[in-house]
């Protein structure tokens, strides 16, 4: 088992303008990156858009990508079609779908990014086994994401992407994530509390990303307020040593 594991925060976010082709302002962190990971991640995100703001509408042509709204209100353009959201709603987003997020609230629209190479982008850049059919498109949905539940991703998506859910840990309980065959992605919504990987310990806390790469153990502990995190699991093929694009 290996020691390794990346803990960020969306404290001090870049500003970025025109994102996608749109204008305006919009806050931007990276939380984590294909580097140091076995699975074709392209990256973990946090965003926001001030009232009135977008993110440009755009299609995905290399990469499947999960929206999941943290604060405020907004409209999703999918593939043409407006659907509201708000948070605790997962979009997904397939290859050969077209999105666009715009704020509708009277204040910040923030959301988490996870956004993954395609079997065909992972097949280019990993080697990796493409099969005639994994070309299918993919689709594109909304759907509410409650405490304690999760959402089967593989209806939509084509990639490696096996579960999403939101996971609310008592006062003092704790859950272990391990990397055997898959890598983990964990953002902290509400309460306090630890990941021990090893042993190497880091604080959680709101706004607070750890991923887990292959070969990773992470306990997590929540603090005397309790534990909410959103939580991604992506599969490895234990052989290659990369993503099961399958």
């Amino acid at each position: 088992m290996t020691e390794h594991f990346v803990w960020s925060t969306i404290d001090t976010p870049s500003e970025v303008y025109g994102v996608h082709g749109a204008e305006g302002l919009t806050y931007w962190k990276c939380l984590a990156r294909r580097d140091g990971l076995a699975g074709p991640w392209e990256a973990v995100e946090w965003a926001s858009v001030p009232p009135g703001g977008v993110s440009g509408e755009h299609l995905h042509t290399r990469t499947e990508e999960v929206y999941f709204i943290l604060s405020g209100r907004g409209e999703i353009l999918l593939n043409g079609e407006p659907r509201p959201v708000s948070p605790g709603d997962v979009v997904l987003t397939g290859v050969g779908s077209r999105h666009g997020l715009h704020n509708t609230g009277d204040g910040n629209l923030d959301w988490l990014v996870i956004e993954i190479s395609s079997p065909h982008t992972a097949a280019a850049l990993f080697g990796l086994d493409h099969h005639a059919s994994e070309e299918r498109m993919s689709g594109a949905a909304v759907y509410p994401l409650t405490a304690n539940a999760e959402i089967d991703p593989t209806g939509i998506l084509t990639g490696p992407l096996r579960r999403i859910r939101m996971a609310v840990l008592k006062p003092h309980a704790a859950e272990t994530l391990t990397s055997d065959d898959t890598e983990h992605t964990v953002f902290v919504l509400r309460g306090s509390g630890t990941v021990t990987v090893g042993t190497a310990r880091a604080e959680l806390r709101p706004g607070v990303a750890v991923t887990l790469p292959l070969g990773a153990k992470g306990e997590f502990t929540a603090g005397a307020d309790g534990l909410e995190f959103f939580h991604t699991e992506l599969a490895v093929s234990i052989g290659s040593g990369k993503a099961d694009a399958a």
